[in-house]
């Protein structure tokens, strides 16, 4: 991170870290240097915290930042303030941008400008084929040893639907430990697909994604990264047959995870009733049946993290009809509110859990260095303050990210982001980027 190091020393007092008992923390020139009751604050800024969650820094394991190339929905710059105000301090970067990431030179463009950014840290991911194209692979070795230090690959978008590609993918990463993680749609299943295939789609007439298309691809590439010995990480899951595919991946003991998005724990097909292309993602939309059962797979660690596949689009991609609408969802600024809403206020996760779901794990699959860790005394001061009883209405002419495009206008969420620090330096403080 290009930033000028000076000695920083900061007193949050009362926090409640990961929703135990009130303690203060001290930040001392970027870790964590004491936790305890009493902590002066001798040459400190003081953060009054009573009342506050103390988090470790969000981690997005599938976030898409657009440059180069869509600079007109968002920019490294603005994705990673996005990224900040949502509590986030780094975020995974997906490959498909103008020009691909699917060559060294391309992840280390993206890996500088995050450096450049000051408000995350940003972790390229690099595409899996040559142009997201399905038929080649992409400089895989070269992504790794360059100096963004590649170690997860998708064309997250596209599905990687060759078996034979997919099987050598799996193979190819094996020999640094990487991952490939899957965007699983079978795509002559869902050719001109609108929305989820069922009841809803059959009355509004619009072309159903079935989840079976979902289904299919993550049955085979589980068996395909047993046969190898591979890690597989499965993108966005969103049906409750692909939970159980999972589920039994996970008592085989194959090298499987998967995540969930905050909007496919929240909204359910029935929103599409209103032709409004806000609510047009890929995947699709599910049924309240799916959405409960995503629930409880994340609140069992079925599903091991969430990600928000921050999909951000200019407003006359999605200022349009239904059918010529870009698929995608913002969903950075949001993510917490809408965990806190369907897992912590329902009782389905404690703030421990949220801690693993959002930081930890997702560090530990993307392999990210000095992310994901612990607050406690030595470890880097990336933490995030949430005001868990602070309720307001969803406007998106308050967000930071170029776009505008989330589903939550309107809508009532819980929670507050008051404050994140990367490395001991405030990004947001008192609910405002610094």
């Amino acid at each position: 991170m290009s930033e000028t190091t000076t000695h920083r020393r900061t007193l949050i007092k009362g926090a409640r870290i990961l929703g135990g008992r009130p303690q203060d923390l001290l930040i001392d020139n970027g870790v964590i240097a004491e936790i305890g009751t009493g902590v002066p604050a001798a040459g400190a800024t003081v953060i009054d915290a009573d009342g506050s969650i103390a988090l470790p820094g969000l981690v997005d394991l599938h976030t898409h930042l657009r440059e180069p190339g869509r600079e007109d929905s968002e920019t490294v710059l603005t994705g990673t303030r996005a990224a900040a105000a949502g509590g986030y301090t780094a975020v995974h970067a997906m490959a498909n941008t103008f020009p691909v990431a699917d060559t060294a030179g391309v992840v280390e463009q993206v890996w500088r400008l995050g450096r450049e950014s000051g408000y995350c840290d940003v972790q390229p991911i690099g595409a899996v084929t040559v142009g997201l194209g399905g038929k080649q692979l992409a400089e895989l070795g070269a992504m790794h040893d360059s100096a963004a230090g590649v170690t997860v690959f998708s064309d997250d978008g596209k599905c990687v639907d060759d078996a034979v590609i997919m099987r050598r993918a799996l193979e190819y990463v094996k020999a640094f430990d990487g991952v490939i993680a899957q965007h699983a749609q079978e795509p002559r299943l869902t050719e001109g697909a609108q929305m989820n295939e069922g009841t809803v789609s059959a009355e509004l007439g619009l072309t159903g994604w079935p989840a079976v298309a979902e289904e299919s691809i993550i049955a085979r590439d589980i068996l395909l990264a047993a046969h190898v010995g591979s890690r597989l990480h499965i993108c966005h899951l969103s049906t409750a047959g692909s939970v159980e595919l999972v589920r039994w991946a996970k008592s085989k003991g194959w090298r499987v995870t998967a995540e969930v998005t905050p909007h496919h724990l929240l909204l359910t097909d029935e929103l599409v009733r209103s032709y409004d292309p806000v609510y047009k993602v890929n995947p699709p939309l599910r049924t309240e049946t799916d959405v409960l059962a995503l629930r409880e797979a994340l609140a069992d660690g079925t599903i091991d993290i969430v990600a928000t596949d921050h999909a951000p689009h200019p407003h006359e991609d999605k200022d349009c009809e239904w059918g010529a609408a870009a698929m995608g969802m913002i969903g950075l600024e949001t993510a917490l509110s809408v965990v806190q809403q369907t897992m912590v206020d329902t009782g389905l996760m404690d703030w421990a859990k949220v801690a693993d779901r959002m930081s930890y794990a997702p560090a530990a699959i993307g392999r990210l260095a000095g992310h994901g860790r612990p607050l406690a005394v030595g470890e880097p001061a990336n933490l995030t303050l949430l005001d868990p009883a602070y309720r307001s209405v969803v406007d998106p002419a308050g967000f930071v990210s170029r776009s505008r495009n989330t589903p939550y206008r309107g809508r009532e969420l819980p929670g507050r982001v008051t404050h994140t620090f990367l490395r001991g330096r405030a990004t947001v403080t008192d609910g405002n980027l610094t």
